[in-house]
């Protein structure tokens, strides 16, 4: 994890996208903000960028590779893996068998988003307050 890596969102919903990167700018975070719609578009970007990135925050449903399978792919790459990217999902549906499954693949969190812009914004701002102040392994 990188203090200063950016923050990987990965969302099929245009409008969420545009939510979330509101919300998380009124942070005033230095991290650059890199949008994806599916899972696979942000797995090969991880895959060919060296950078740490801070966190990934990501959707369940979405079209070409879920965020489930999206997780499972970054967890079967070993240089993936090894970066230790704390890893949170953020979905508007959830039920007992994802949450289960998400867990399966070692995420860091898995939150319900809320449905107002004031509840989104309190939501990611307590996400990113607890991984800038988190121990992790690449920032000790």
């Amino acid at each position: 994890m990188a203090l200063k890596g950016p923050i990987i969102l990965v969302d099929d919903d245009e409008d969420d996208q545009y939510l979330i990167g509101l919300a998380l700018k009124s942070c005033q975070l230095p991290n650059k903000l890199v949008f994806f719609g599916n899972g696979q578009d942000a797995l090969h970007y991880l895959q060919k960028e060296d950078e740490q990135p801070f966190i990934i925050i990501c959707d369940i449903n979405m079209p070409v590779m879920n965020g489930l399978e999206f997780r499972k792919q970054i967890n079967t790459d070993k240089r993936l893996r090894e970066k230790s990217i704390p890893f949170v999902y953020l979905t508007t549906a959830a039920n007992a068998q994802q949450v289960q499954e998400a867990y399966d693949y070692t995420v860091q969190g898995f939150f319900k988003k809320v449905s107002d812009y004031e509840g989104l914004e309190k939501q990611l701002k307590c996400i990113i307050d607890y991984w800038q102040t988190c121990l992790h392994p690449n920032n000790i």
